[in-house]
């Protein structure tokens, strides 16, 4: 039996990587990992596109707030919560202040510290306040923000595993992938997720790429004081990325100046 394209390979690790959907696994090596990281976006839009078609149905039917509690109780069912997961075990080792092997100790524990539960509780309540926001535009709109936010949030992770960045452990997802995207494909998925989000604010064009924009520029020292710390990303990292990147473009979708 032929090897099965890589294209069609990397687009089946990226769904089973960031989503629950039953697609099976085809190979898996670093070619193929490198191609499901740089099309994490797409998968990001996708599913962002189903978020937003949550809303949207629960904003009809119940308040603002509550529809906005359901998208992200449905995100996080999506994707396993992996990514909050991955978010309370890099915050739980960058709060212990301790370096390389002994902070990968730390986020190898089943327990959430102090850090890592404050760290989903502001980002959980950030994004249904957004979300709660964004359920009261048109539905253009709204289907733009969360589309752009939830894609964007996977461009964090094609940033993280751009070429140079290390792997922190000799095994895992972090090794499988870092260091595997070129730049050529963090600078298309960018452009694409930069024309997702022009739609996103009625009136203000330039708000929502403004916003995936400045995501990005926060996300990129913080993943560098991450590699330093711990000396390369992880899987937790990764995931630690998606949810941040995710929050901050809601956050600069519903900022009004």
């Amino acid at each position: 039996m032929p090897a099965e394209p890589r294209l069609l390979a990397g687009a089946r690790l990226a769904l089973t990587t960031f989503t629950t959907l039953p697609v099976r696994a085809g190979r898996i090596d670093r070619s193929v990992a490198g191609t499901a990281m740089a099309l994490a976006p797409v998968v990001g839009a996708l599913l962002g596109a189903l978020l937003a078609g949550v809303l949207l149905l629960a904003g009809a039917l119940a308040p603002p707030l509550v529809a906005a509690g359901v998208t992200v109780g449905v995100a996080a069912l999506l994707t396993r919560g992996l990514h909050l997961d991955g978010l309370a075990d890099t915050v739980d080792a960058l709060g212990s202040y301790r370096r390389g092997a002994s902070a990968l100790e730390i986020m190898k524990k089943p327990d959430v510290g102090p850090f890592g539960v404050v760290a989903l509780v502001v980002v959980l309540l950030v994004q249904a306040a957004a979300l709660a926001d964004l359920a009261g535009r048109s539905w253009p709109a709204g289907l733009a923000a969360v589309v752009a936010a939830t894609a964007a949030g996977r461009l964090g992770v094609a940033v993280a595993c751009r070429r140079g960045v290390p792997a922190a452990r000799p095994d895992g997802l972090g090794a499988l992938v870092a260091g595997t995207v070129g730049p050529v494909a963090v600078v298309a998925g960018a452009v694409v997720v930069v024309l997702l989000a022009v739609p996103a604010v009625p009136g203000r064009p330039w708000q929502g790429p403004l916003a995936v924009v400045a995501a990005i520029a926060v996300a990129l020292p913080l993943l560098n004081h991450v590699v330093r710390r711990l000396g390369g990303i992880t899987g937790d990292v990764l995931g630690a990325t998606v949810e941040v990147v995710t929050t901050l473009v809601y956050l600069g979708l519903v900022l009004s100046g």
